[in-house]
């Protein structure tokens, strides 16, 4: 039972009045017997939710009811939207603002959702980031999301992967996004069209006085998409043909990419009688690639291109005369 779907419930029967079964289902998109249910444990919670039966009735709260959310700032009602995302609000500089938002939300409750919901909080935490690498660190962040919200620029000094790596632009910042751990602003520079820049790469920002008004058309998720799928396009730029062992096939989700598992998935094909498979891959760049099967050991072999395959066992034969293996030299 969800403790969110109640308070929703209860708060739809507070703004909209006398509400059907059938129209609660339809705006949380529940079956009606869940909405029944939903309304039993309201009232079973204290809630005083009255049944009026017959031609145009339903449920209503009784005359005078209301639960209040009263005390509540700009900033804590902003962090409402990060309370089950504790890491990602204290990013933000929201960590008290949750906190605070969190305990008169609870206040407001009737005792029975009260409980519920600190039940419900204490069986569920959201960890973002990735296994094996430290969460970025991102002392500027606060100031992007000040930024966001006042629609301000933001001096910038940023550090980037190609030459010059240090570069200064004046940032229009049009969202945040939080993608596996990592924050990235979405921003456009004056004139120009929005571009990602991830966080942790900020060496330093300031807040300018200068405003500024986003296109009106602009979606923040939409642009996202696109973003996503452009870089899996500029991210792959070659293709590879492997041969897999069994054990190196079931590796392989430790070791690669989701879109190389896939494309093995979808390509495989048997070759000999032991259990070997042969498949066509896709691949960054020869560095990048070979540091990645590297990791499966004998359980793969490269058969094209050329290059990677000569990359490989140069590799494996540096590997071999560090450690002082036979035949070697």
């Amino acid at each position: 039972m969800s403790a969110g779907r109640l308070l929703s419930v209860l708060l739809l029967l507070q703004s909209r009045g006398r509400m059907s079964a059938r129209a609660i289902a339809e705006e949380l998109g529940v079956s009606v017997r869940t909405a029944y249910r939903d309304v039993e444990r309201l009232q079973g919670a204290g809630v005083p939710v009255c049944a009026e039966p017959g031609r145009g009735g339903g449920y209503r709260l009784l005359d005078g009811y209301r639960t209040r959310l009263t005390g509540m700032s700009e900033g804590e009602a902003r962090a409402l939207l990060f309370a089950g995302l504790p890491g990602a609000a204290a990013d933000l500089g929201l960590a008290a603002e949750v906190t605070a938002a969190r305990l008169k939300l609870l206040a407001a409750l009737p005792a029975g959702l009260r409980d519920e919901a600190v039940r419900t909080a204490a069986v569920f935490h959201v960890d973002a980031p990735g296994w094996y690498r430290e969460p970025d660190r991102t002392p500027h962040l606060p100031v992007f999301v000040d930024a966001t919200l006042t629609r301000r620029v933001v001096e910038a000094r940023y550090r980037r992967w190609r030459a010059p790596q240090e570069v200064s632009r004046r940032l229009r910042p049009y969202g945040l996004v939080l993608k596996s751990g990592v924050w990235y602003v979405v921003a456009a520079t004056e004139g120009g069209t929005a571009a990602t820049y991830r966080v942790s790469q900020v060496l330093d920002a300031v807040p300018a006085e200068e405003r500024f008004e986003p296109p009106r058309d602009f979606d923040l998720a939409a642009y996202w998409a696109a973003y996503l799928e452009e870089f899996q396009a500029r991210r792959y730029t070659g293709t590879a043909t492997l041969r897999l062992s069994p054990r190196g096939r079931r590796r392989l989700p430790d070791n690669v990419a989701p879109e190389v598992v896939r494309a093995v998935d979808a390509t495989a094909t048997a070759v000999g009688g032991d259990g070997w498979v042969e498949a066509v891959v896709p691949t960054e760049s020869t560095a990048h690639a070979c540091g990645e099967l590297l990791r499966l050991g004998a359980d793969v072999e490269v058969v094209a291109p050329a290059e990677l395959r000569r990359a490989m066992a140069e590799t494996v034969g540096t590997l071999a005369r560090a450690y002082g293996l036979p035949g070697s030299a």
